[in-house]
């Protein structure tokens, strides 16, 4: 048998080897043909948060605002090592991070790690270009997830991580304005008002709608915007303008400030309003804080005591019980009363005047603020006349004010106005408890006709895009006969003219007002320390105001009647709503 030469072994290994050559390659042209593609994903999604809406006030000043926050995100392995010295120097350059802290923030972790949670909106939009920058130096690179066996570039994320409120006017308005708290949600920081006008607005305040855009990308990460993309408008939260004027509230606030000093109060409150609209102009404190630093000391400040502080409202309740005796026809105001020299029991109570008198004109009673005249002619009321007026005049009812966790207030039962007692310490303010603004919007009357308002601290609400949804005042009440009203007014007036209230007097101006100083109840009782309030009006030829003031708790010896602590107060915020040309005097006025 012939032998095969050694030729033809190599021909056939060689033809071997190509036909296994041949068969990997089909294999493998067929295994990469039929796998799945590990490739980038080619969607993007960028969220574009809404922000909550802003506080501003009647002088166009933002009282409460907000800015963006922002976080800076990079995924160190898409990093390319090569060039991880450059991502750091630019990153550095257009974010004013230190470098240093950078590359150690970088080599801490394989992975997804945060730079910066405080970025400003200027460096953000610097960060966000340079991240495209970053992408065409092809500082990125892909990277194979092990588990997933997909490649990806994340590269560096420029993300909203939130907003902050801030509070330019820092204690000025406080505590109407209110405070916020943060809540952390899907990584985001958001915020929700607690108190005053932030708790109260809430649902105008907040952000309506985030902006989202959903599409394709580039290499860049920028979504492509083809008609495969989605967009949806970013509605942020509405603006809410105050009637109150940002530099009014601050003068008064300095007054209230150095009054408490001199006085050694516990608190001043004061307010003045549009007679006529019930539009707030003023509303203030001498207990403030900083809503961006809200300290433990801050605590008992925090509450809006104008409407959460309940109180006995004393003698400035006369006028109140003076015209439910004008409109029931049970008194003329020029009828003589007796007050006995300043003492009269009823039953085993001595009711005490801190004057002598001993014959007064029934009016004279309110201008002398006599509690025994007072006492008497209350008794010429019936229960249900006595109840249901002081019902229409707001008391235990909320003052429908534009403000959270209003206290109402009380009176007694109706069966109580059945005692001589019960109705003579009604009349001149005790017995009955009753909030600032509750009393500030029954004096509104004396000053309207009749009419009662509803106190209004917002203007109106609106949207950066210019609709305005105008906030219509509340119909107002017709709460006693317009005669009966303009006899109160004038009554008013003579009490400042020639009674209590001389200290207000302001040649060229109309002013009345009524003194109330109480003993404030405590350990079952009553205690040695008084609130002392001034109640009434100031108006010129156009404009009529209800200006209220309460001293809480003045330590000062002999210095807590009204008519030395809350009444000149009054009159100075009278001077600054002068100099602020609010109001304007005249000779013919008086």
């Amino acid at each position: 048998m012939q032998s095969i030469k050694p030729k033809t072994y190599k021909i056939l290994f060689l033809f071997s080897l190509i036909f296994i050559g041949f068969v990997i390659f089909l294999s493998a042209t067929f295994y990469w043909a039929t796998a799945p593609r590990r490739l980038p994903t080619l969607t993007y999604k960028e969220v574009t948060h809404a922000m909550r809406g802003d506080i501003i006030s009647r002088d166009d000043f933002r009282v409460a605002t907000s800015k963006k926050l922002y976080k800076v995100t990079v995924d160190t392995r898409n990093i390319d090592p090569q060039k991880k010295e450059l991502f750091v120097k630019l990153y550095s350059l257009y974010s004013g991070d230190d470098a240093r802290k950078v590359l150690k923030t970088i080599n801490s972790r394989f992975g997804s790690v945060v730079l910066s949670y405080s970025i400003d909106s200027k460096k953000a939009k610097y960060l966000k270009n340079l991240a495209r920058k970053l992408f065409s130096l092809k500082v990125f690179i892909s990277y194979e997830d092990p588990k997933t066996k997909d490649d990806f570039i994340h590269g560096m994320s420029v993300e909203e991580s939130g907003e902050k409120r801030i509070y330019p006017a820092k204690d000025t308005l406080t505590p109407v304005v209110g405070y916020i708290r943060k809540i952390e949600k899907n990584r985001m920081t958001t915020i929700t008002g607690v108190k005053g006008i932030e708790k109260y607005y809430e649902d105008k305040l907040a952000p309506i709608q985030d902006s989202i855009l959903k599409g394709h990308r580039d290499i860049a990460n920028t979504v492509i915007l083809d008609r495969y993309s989605m967009y949806t408008k970013r509605m942020d939260g509405l603006n809410v303008y105050l009637n109150i004027s940002l530099k009014l509230q601050k003068v008064i606030e300095k007054i209230l400030d150095d009054k408490k000093k001199d006085l050694e109060a516990q608190e001043i409150i004061a307010c003045v309003m549009d007679s006529k609209t019930g539009a707030i102009l003023a509303l203030a404190t001498s207990n403030r804080y900083n809503p961006d630093f809200i300290r433990r000391v801050d605590y008992p400040s925090l509450n809006v005591s104008a409407i959460e502080y309940s109180y006995e409202p004393g003698s400035v309740m006369k006028p109140i019980t003076f015209s439910l005796l004008l409109e029931a026809n049970k008194v003329n105001p020029f009828d003589l009363v007796r007050i006995f020299g300043g003492k009269y029991r009823i039953g085993r109570k001595v009711i005490h005047d801190t004057h002598d008198f001993e014959w007064l004109s029934a009016e004279d009673v309110i201008v002398h603020s006599s509690n025994v005249g007072i006492s008497q002619l209350a008794q010429k009321l019936d229960p249900i006349e006595f109840y249901k007026g002081l019902k229409d005049f707001g008391f235990s009812k909320k003052s429908g004010i534009d403000l959270p966790y209003e206290a109402k207030g009380a009176i007694p039962p109706l069966h109580k106005f059945e005692s001589e007692i019960y109705k003579a310490t009604i009349g001149y303010g005790y017995g009955l408890d009753a909030n600032f603004m509750q009393v500030l919007k029954a004096y509104s009357v004396f000053n309207n006709n009749g009419r009662m308002v509803t106190p209004k601290i917002a203007k109106r609400i609106s949207s950066d895009d210019g609709k305005y949804n105008l906030d219509d005042y509340m119909s107002q009440k017709q709460v006693i006969p317009v005669a009966v009203a303009k006899r109160m007014h004038k009554i008013l007036i003579k009490t400042v003219l020639k009674g209590t209230g001389k200290a207000a007097i302001y040649d060229g101006l109309e002013i009345g007002g009524k003194t109330g100083t109480a003993h404030i109840a405590g350990g079952g009782g009553y205690t040695n320390k008084y609130n002392s309030s001034f109640f009434g009006f100031a108006n010129d030829k156009t404009s009529r105001y209800t200006i209220g003031v309460l001293v809480r708790d003045p330590e000062k010896r002999y210095h807590y009647y009204a008519s030395q602590t809350a009444v000149p107060t009054f009159r100075e915020i009278v001077d600054k709503l002068v100099e602020e040309g609010f109001l304007k005097p005249s000779l013919s006025n008086q």
